[in-house]
This record gives C-alpha cells, sequence and structure tokens, in this order.
C-alpha cells in the first residue's frame, strides 16, 4: 500500500510545471523576503518589490556569497556600500573585508515574515570605538599582504658583507628603507585601510612621537584621512617637523607622554575622532605579519630567522605566525636588551606589562604598552622558539657595523637583531642561512652621533691616554711623533700645567687617538709605554 502511495505521488510531481514551483519557492521563502525588506528599508517609501507576474519580473543574480542585485521598472536602488553590510550582520563574523555572512533563523516564519514588514532601526555605533580581533590567523595575513601591497615597500633582503667576520650567512631584511623609515607603516596602513568610512572622514587622531605616529600620519594623509598627533613639548624638533611634514596636524601638549596621550583622549571623545594606538589587535599584527611572508619569498632555505623583541613584540608575534604556518622547521628568534627583558619577564610569569608599567627609553623606545598585550603573548609563547637579551654595548656595535658595511642608519631596536650575532649568543646559527630583520632607522642626528662615537670606543678604535712631560719646547712634537709612526690619527689634544701635584715645569698631555682595530691599539699602547713612564691608558673599551 505505501509503496502504491509513493507511486502515484512521484508520478505527479514529474507533470508538474518547473515555473510553477519556482514561483511557490519563491512567494514562500522568508529569507528572500526579510533580506529584501532590510536591505532597502531606507527607499520603503519610494520602490517596492513586487512578485514575479506578467506585467513585472525580478531577476536574482550573482554569487552564492556575494551581494544581491535586483532589476526593476522604476528608479534603481542606492548602492550597498560594503561597509553597510554591517547594519545586517552580527558583530562577530565581522573580520576585515566582508564578503560573506550568516543569517540564523530561531522563529518561525510565519513570525519572521511579521517582523519583517516592520522598519529595522539602524544601530547606533561611536565613532571612537573599534572592535578588536583576539586572534591572528594565517588567511588575516595573507589578506593584509594583498591589501597592502601598493601602499608599502617590498623591502630587499640581501646577503650581508658582514657575514664573512662571524662565520653566518646572514641576510638582511632592510625594513628601514620604507617611505618613514619603519617597519610599523605594514601594520598602520592595514589599519587605516579597514576603518569604515565614517571613521575615515571624521579622521584618527595618535598620541605619540615615536615611528608610529609618523607611519600613520604619513599614509593617513596619503589616504585623504584627517590625522591629528598630539606630542608631549619635549618632544624632538625633528620628530615634530617630520609629522608635520608628512600632513598631520600636530599639537604641543602637558610636559610628559601621559599628559599628550589623556589629551588625545579627550579630543577624540569631545570631537568624534577615532583614537589609534600601536595595539595588539589581529589587524595591527596581521600588516607587521607581512615581513614573514617576504622573507620566507625571498630567502630558501631558511635555518632561522631573527627578530627586534620589546618594544617591536608585534613584529615578533605577528611574523612568527606567518613563518610558522610555512615551514615550522624554521627558527624563530627574538632579542632584547638586558637592561629591559619586557618579553623574558612577561612569558615567565605568564602576564604581560599593563598600559601603565611600560616605560619609554630615549633609545630603544617605548617598552611594553598596548602593544604587548594578551593576544601578542599568546601568539610568541606559541610561535616563537627562543627569546635572548644582549648588552647595550653590542648594540651600538651592531648599528656601527650596519653604518659602515650595509651604509644603513638603523637605531637600536633596528641593530637588535645583529646584536644577537655579534654577542655570539646564538653560537648554533653557525654555518646557517639567517634572515635578520632591521626593522627602523628613525634617531635623531645628535643621539646617532654620540652612539657611533661609543661604538668606536667599544670597538677600540678610538683611545684616549695622557702623559705627563716636562715643560720644555719640543716635547710635544716628539709625542706626535711616536704616535705618527704609529700610523695613529690624533683626534684632540688638551695639555695641563696648573693642576697638577708634580714638578713646577711639567705638563699634562691628554690625547684622543684613532686607530684602525684593536691589535693596532695595542701595537700604539706597548710604543708610548716603552717610551714615557708616566702614562695612564683610559680604558673604556669592551673588554
Amino acid at each position: 500500500m505505501n509503496f502504491a502511495v509513493q507511486f502515484l505521488y512521484s508520478k505527479g510531481l514529474s507533470k508538474r510545471d518547473p515555473d510553477q514551483d519556482s514561483k511557490q519557492d519563491d512567494d514562500s521563502d522568508p529569507f528572500w523576503n526579510s533580506c529584501v525588506q532590510k536591505l532597502f528599508s531606507d527607499n520603503v517609501g519610494k520602490n517596492t518589490i513586487k512578485r514575479k507576474d506578467s506585467s513585472t519580473t525580478s531577476k536574482v543574480q550573482g554569487p552564492r556569497n556575494g551581494p544581491v542585485t535586483c532589476e526593476q521598472n522604476g528608479p534603481r536602488p542606492l548602492t550597498i556600500h560594503p561597509e553597510r553590510l554591517k547594519d545586517f550582520v552580527e558583530e562577530e563574523y565581522l573580520n576585515g573585508d566582508l564578503t560573506t555572512w550568516e543569517m540564523k533563523v530561531v522563529e518561525p516564519p510565519e513570525e519572521q515574515l511579521k517582523e519583517s514588514a516592520e522598519p529595522v532601526a539602524p544601530k547606533t555605533r561611536k565613532p571612537s570605538v573599534r572592535p578588536k580581533n583576539e586572534f591572528l590567523r594565517f588567511e588575516d595575513i595573507s589578506a593584509a599582504a594583498f591589501k597592502t601591497q601598493n601602499g608599502v615597500q617590498k623591502t630587499p633582503c640581501m646577503y650581508s658583507r658582514i657575514s664573512k667576520q662571524y662565520g653566518v650567512d646572514i641576510y638582511l631584511k632592510k625594513e628601514f628603507l620604507q617611505y618613514t623609515g619603519s617597519v610599523k607603516e605594514r601594520g598602520v596602513l592595514y589599519l587605516l585601510t579597514s576603518l569604515n568610512q565614517d571613521q575615515q572622514r571624521k579622521g584618527v587622531i595618535v598620541a605619540s612621537d615615536s615611528n608610529f605616529a609618523m607611519a600613520a600620519a604619513f599614509h593617513a594623509s596619503e589616504l585623504q584621512i584627517p590625522v591629528f598627533v598630539i606630542m608631549s613639548a619635549g618632544t624632538s624638533p625633528s620628530r615634530v617637523r617630520m609629522c608635520r611634514d608628512y600632513g598631520a596636524m600636530v599639537i604641543l601638549f602637558g610636559p610628559t607622554a601621559r599628559d599628550a596621550q589623556s589629551h588625545a583622549r579627550q579630543l577624540a571623545q569631545e570631537n568624534g575622532y577615532l583614537y589609534v594606538e600601536e595595539e595588539d589587535s589581529a589587524g595591527y599584527l596581521a600588516g607587521l605579519g607581512t615581513v614573514g611572508l617576504e622573507i620566507y619569498e625571498q630567502v630558501p632555505n631558511l635555518d632561522a630567522v631573527i627578530f627586534p623583541a620589546g618594544g617591536q613584540c608585534g613584529l615578533l608575534a605577528g611574523s612568527a605566525t606567518a613563518l610558522k604556518h610555512l615551514n615550522p622547521k624554521i627558527s624563530v628568534i627574538g632579542v632584547e636588551c638586558e637592561k629591559f627583558p619586557v618579553v623574558q619577564q612577561s612569558l615567565k610569569t605568564g602576564h604581560c606589562l599593563t598600559e601603565h608599567d611600560y616605560v619609554t627609553h630615549p633609545l630603544y623606545g617605548e617598552l611594553g604598552g598596548p602593544s604587548f598585550g594578551a593576544n601578542t603573548l599568546k601568539l610568541a609563547k606559541k610561535h616563537v622558539d627562543q627569546v635572548i637579551s644582549v648588552r647595550e654595548e653590542d648594540v651600538l656595535l651592531a648599528m656601527l657595523r650596519l653604518l659602515e658595511y650595509e651604509r644603513a642608519t638603523a637605531d637600536a631596536e633596528g641593530a637588535m637583531g645583529l646584536a644577537a650575532i655579534i654577542a655570539d649568543a646564538i653560537p648554533d646559527l653557525k654555518g646557517k642561512r639567517v634572515a635578520v630583520v632591521v626593522c627602523s632607522g628613525n634617531l635623531p642626528l645628535p643621539l646617532l652621533r654620540h652612539c657611533l662615537d661609543r661604538a668606536l670606543v667599544l670597538d677600540h678604535r678610538v683611545c684616549k691616554f695622557s702623559v705627563v712631560l716636562t715643560d720644555f719646547p719640543g716635547e710635544i712634537s716628539k709625542l706626535l711623533e711616536t704616535i705618527g709612526r704609529e700610523e695613529a690619527r690624533v683626534l684632540d689634544m688638551q695639555k695641563e700645567n696648573i693642576f697638577l701635584n708634580t714638578d713646577l715645569f711639567t705638563l699634562e698631555v691628554t690625547c684622543l687617538v684613532e686607530t684602525r682595530d684593536k691589535p693596532h691599539t695595542t701595537q700604539l699602547r706597548n710604543a708610548l709605554t716603552e717610551k714615557y713612564s708616566t702614562l695612564k691608558w683610559i680604558e673604556q673599551g669592551r673588554q
């Protein structure tokens, strides 16, 4: 009996008109009616969507996961911009550029059809609040690389002549060649392009004098986004001038960076600006992670990649995520200064420094703070193989090597990776292919000169000594002849004959000389010791 019923029912279905079935399906589809009602709620009084009959036709085209277009009589509806899709989906599904959406039916179709007839009130959002993703995927980094490929430089990763001195095949990723001299352009550009039109029209505000502020000033101006940079009164005049040249409105407020930040937040709240800071959101980390993608593409058969940590921990975490996804065998190493072991302490304790615990150093920049949050710490703990610390002396020597061999004026953060090789802190890398990221090269000229002078002393190429001579004609000339025979160059010379505890007709001569290297310095010292028993050598070099 059941078989006969099924047979007759199937015969009846085969005789039905397919067009009639499609009409019935379209008329009874609650998803279509509710979606149309929401998408065109702005034009309820002007346009109407009619069912398909003899006088009006409606065609639905487009990909399954793409926007839906309708052709009908009368004026066409306004274009639905991608950012308006945020009004029709749940906040959890937003992740960068929206290409797909999901709709959930939790009520019977009859009740949903009744609700669809009611106008949908638009969601109200504060322009100064942006949702942050607490995760980072390789897909996010790939999307960031595609979206920022025309806005940032694809910097070279080249073999360095420094390799011959330390027995490691060093490939330098020269991120200091970015327009503003910093790798932070990658994360900033991806953050700014991810903003909706309302936020871009109102503008953004930044409170910092770091590389992040300069990158935000440049790329916001390029995207025609109003940008305001709040700096403390003690900011270097060169930084202020550079941000203004990039197109930002720079305001000096307060004696400290804390005052500038509080003032910036107040301005953002009162005027509707978006307060942007260096954070550990997925968008910012994805932009920084594009460095890892480029290194993997540019240098085949890599054994290890060295990144700066501390103030640049976002670069370490984002790029490590990309590298470990592409090749888990590549060793990812972070390097920070031993005076401020922020990352090492955070990995040991299991929690990162809060915004109120971070410090600002004139040489290393901002350490900790919002840029080093729970998301960054989680990624670093998962993907980074080891984090080591180096002495400040090794960082200064790395800055000197980069300037001499690569003509690169890197700052302390940019030279941190090479400092680990100079200090021989990773002996396992001998004979291996290692990429070193030189992330930035922004250093004020007075500070750069001071760092290089100290590095020359540490490298035993500038030395200082004093001798006591008799105050007779020709004694100073004999001293200069001795120095000249040893092929050393006198940089400075001073004499003193008043504040001495020696005989009346004596004087003390202090010389600052330049030598080729440490063996040359030792040779000069031995020659002077043999001739002058009163020689006092001032030891300042690296031991």
